[in-house]
């Protein structure tokens, strides 16, 4: 028996069979929906509120530190019951969640979401601090953006032809499922806008590929070749293709060794996390020196599901080490740059932690979200009700046992750059903000050529880069399983 079976006894489903771990405001709590004693399935609040307790007292990993049951009002809205057995959550329980639409959230843990496929730095475009800017920082292959033109660099001012204020850029983004963009460019030292072209799209379903960007770098002059990677979340594939995204990992990798890469750069700065198999993939690629049976991280479950696994397994059954990868590219490496934002977490963290024993990790950028912990996604497997739960299992360490860095502080940049340069420059570009920073750690100048065109700096009004629903990236660590 494992997890999978152990908690569906106790009347829900792990959706997927997957263990997950949860971005931080993919699910507010939704006290507003429902204001009486029944859910809109007529169902009870109370028996809802008695599956949850039941749930987390099982598997949460500070069930512990739960209150009492019999202290709590059995018939308060689940998303305020579910609220009252969180372990500080403002410091160190900051992910586990609840929703009244389990079926919207399982689509979105899927990879799937609707969007216009943006992401942004959000910055005042003036001293008054009144209006605002969206800096386009990545923008998604195959989305409406992409589709209508937009790239990372470009700047917008005008939304549906209404220049953007602090107090209106929200509504304008959320107002409808279409939408026109109007962009700006410097002009010396100030944005002027650019109304010459409006940018039309409509909101779609988007799988995206995680793979944004990749490049060998010819820096032979100076005796290097350098891997780039630009990499936006941990999924190996697709429905009807589910390993596509890890080969396609699979076949850079393989072009990395064939032309003799001897420096690998990551750029993990809009990677919230995602599947821990496509976190083992990639650093079974990349680490130096590590075979099948070396450990690339190990589990710490509640006091219950530690016991039963060892058990079951012996004292190392939460170790797991790392995968057979003929195109790994350790060899040749003797450190890799991380690229990193405060959006950088989970899995994206795992991999930086899980390298570390093995090889040095250079981080550049800023201090990553601090997530060291996984959990799970679920629902009633009675089907009795839409409400569904992440809840957070245990925590994560390298092979040398260290974890300490799931906090608000998260990993700390071992090269701090600010990366507020506008506009952004393209990938690889020897003058992009954070690769000038690699090149010059690595002693090589950057390419005076390359400075072309004028450019400032803006302090963006939030420490993370949004997506075009206003959240920031995802915060995912999933783990596939196996019944038996």
């Amino acid at each position: 028996m494992n997890i999978g079976k152990r908690l569906s006894a106790f009347g829900f489903a792990v959706l997927f069979l997957f263990v997950v771990s949860c971005k931080r405001d993919a699910v507010e709590p939704t006290s507003q929906v429902g204001v009486d004693s029944l859910s809109t399935s007529g169902v009870q609040y109370s028996s809802i509120n008695a599956w949850i307790y039941e749930v987390m007292q099982d598997a949460y990993f500070w069930s512990k530190q739960m209150p009492a049951q019999g202290t709590l009002n059995a018939n308060a809205n689940p998303a305020d019951y579910f609220e009252k057995l969180i372990y500080q959550r403002a410091t160190v329980d900051r992910f586990s969640g609840i929703t009244d639409d389990i079926e919207s959230l399982q689509k979105e843990f899927n990879g799937i979401s609707k969007i216009f496929g943006i992401q942004y730095q959000l910055a005042a475009v003036d001293q008054n601090q009144s209006n605002i800017g969206l800096f386009l920082s990545y923008v998604v292959k195959g989305s409406p953006a992409e589709a209508a033109g937009l790239k990372r660099g470009d700047i917008i001012l005008k939304v549906n032809g209404q220049a953007l204020t602090t107090g209106n850029y929200a509504t304008l983004l959320r107002s409808s499922d279409n939408i026109s963009f109007n962009l700006g460019k410097l002009d010396g030292a100030a944005l002027v806008a650019d109304d010459q072209k409006t940018y039309t799209m409509t909101k779609a379903e988007v799988t995206e590929n995680p793979v944004g960007f990749s490049a060998v770098i010819d820096k032979s002059q100076y005796g290097k070749k350098i891997g780039y990677l630009v990499y936006t979340q941990f999924v190996p594939g697709t429905d009807t293709s589910p390993t596509l995204y890890d080969d396609q990992l699979r076949k850079i990798f393989g072009d990395f060794k064939a032309q003799g890469v001897n420096e690998l750069v990551l750029d993990l700065r809009f990677n919230g996390g995602g599947y821990i198999s496509s976190a083992e993939t990639l650093a079974s690629l990349i680490g130096k020196n590590i075979s099948t049976s070396k450990v690339f991280y190990k589990e710490q479950w509640n006091e219950n599901y530690t016991a039963y696994y060892q058990k079951e397994s012996g004292p190392n059954a939460l170790d797991h080490t790392f995968l057979n990868e003929p195109n790994n590219i350790g060899a040749n490496l003797s450190r890799v740059f991380v690229l990193t934002s405060e959006g950088t977490a989970s899995a994206s963290e795992l991999v930086i932690n899980g390298l570390k024993p093995y090889m040095t990790v250079i981080t550049v950028g800023d201090h990553t979200y601090g997530k060291n912990l996984f959990g799970t996604l679920v629902s009633d497997d009675k089907k009795r009700w839409n409400w569904g739960m992440y809840v957070m299992l245990g925590q994560t360490a390298n092979a040398n046992g260290e974890s300490d860095y799931g906090n608000v502080n998260g990993i700390a940049a071992g090269y701090k750059v600010d990366d507020t340069v506008i506009p952004f420059r393209s990938f690889g570009d020897d003058n992009e903000t954070l690769f000038s920073k690699v090149l010059n750690v690595m002693g090589i100048p950057a390419s005076t050529s390359a400075r072309v065109g004028a450019t400032a700096r803006v302090t963006p009004l939030s420490g993370e880069f949004l997506k075009d629903n206003l959240q920031t990236s995802e915060k995912r660590m999933i783990k596939t399983m196996e019944l038996k």
